[in-house]
């Protein structure tokens, strides 16, 4: 007999009831708990036109220094399946030499890239502040199991990742199973431990509505995040300044009901300086002032150094 797509749905969520204990059961009320404290119902179409408004005001931010501190905020990325150990080791060499080319602008705030080349950035970056982040945990898709996703981080913060981005269990999401994708980020921020920052990859483009967008980041934020992120930059849409906008909301509303600070990643389709200048207007309008440093915002990009550098300098800069 043919089994239809509502009768596998039950059939999957008889088997996930036959496997819970008391434990996971109390875990389920707690996440469920903390959902019930935050606005998750919200309206598409109202944020769209609140985010216009914001956008409006993106022009008076559209300043060199806002630029500058842009331009410290980046986590400068690399994430192709053709990258070399001698490209690697090219770019961490224009990070070492931009200070002394361009010694009255900051420097990017990281590098991220996979595990198997941290211990190659951590044996010849001479930059202090500049830190090593690892996308870790099955990235770009979080479909492994948990001893693979533990192992890997493991191994990189052993390899000297100071920083750690992870990828939400998107499938258990949008299959309501909230317990196992908080079970997933709390287990690995466990093994980042309070030393390690770590980011959640939220994978905005792929969860439909804005609800589930501030739904997810609450799950996040719960479970263990330090930071949540908007996407791996390898789905169709990526960051977005309505999914800026709502993590945002939810970081705040996290903030005043819980006193604990996170920090926010757009990152993926960061194209045009202008986008970079929106977020950034988002952020201080929504979150203010005590975000706007670069260790609590982050934009993670690689074409966008260049582009700032561009027109900080007034010249058509090709650095990195």
């Amino acid at each position: 007999m043919e089994l239809k797509k509502g009768n596998l749905k039950e059939k999957v969520l008889q088997i996930r009831a036959q496997k819970e204990d008391n434990s996971s059961q109390k875990e389920v009320s707690k996440y469920e708990q903390a959902l019930a404290k935050y606005n998750t119902n919200l309206n598409d179409d109202k944020i769209r036109n609140e985010v216009k408004k914001l956008i409006a005001k993106a022009a008076g931010n559209d300043t060199i220094e806002v630029k500058k501190f842009l331009l410290g905020s980046i986590e400068l990325t690399t994430l192709h399946t053709t990258d070399t150990e001698e490209e690697i080791l090219a770019l961490v060499e224009k990070v070492n030499n931009f200070e002394h080319d361009y010694s009255d602008l900051p420097h990017v705030a990281t590098i991220c890239t996979y595990p198997v080349f941290t211990e190659l950035i951590h044996n010849s970056l001479e930059v202090d502040g500049v830190k090593i982040t690892n996308v870790c945990g099955n990235f770009p898709s979080s479909q492994s199991r948990m001893e693979v996703k533990i192992a890997e981080t493991s191994l990189a913060i052993q390899d000297g990742a100071e920083e750690i981005d992870i990828v939400m269990p998107v499938g258990k999401f949008l299959s309501d199973d909230y317990e196992g994708v908080a079970d997933d980020i709390n287990e690995l921020k466990d093994c980042c431990g309070e030393d390690v920052p770590m980011k959640v990859i939220l994978e905005t483009g792929d969860l439909k509505n804005d609800s589930n967008i501030k739904k997810a980041a609450i799950l996040a934020m719960y479970a263990g995040a330090d930071y949540i992120k908007t996407s791996t930059g390898k789905e169709k849409i990526s960051a977005t300044p309505e999914a800026v906008y709502v993590m945002c909301k939810a970081i705040k509303e996290y903030y005043d009901e819980t006193g604990i600070q996170i920090g926010l990643k757009p990152a993926g389709g960061i194209n045009t300086v202008m986008d970079a200048v929106i977020f950034y207007t988002i952020v201080k309008e929504v979150l203010g002032e005590k975000w706007l440093t670069n260790k609590w915002f982050r934009l993670g990009t690689s074409r966008l150094t260049n582009l700032l550098l561009s027109e900080i300098t007034g010249n058509e800069i090709k650095y990195f």
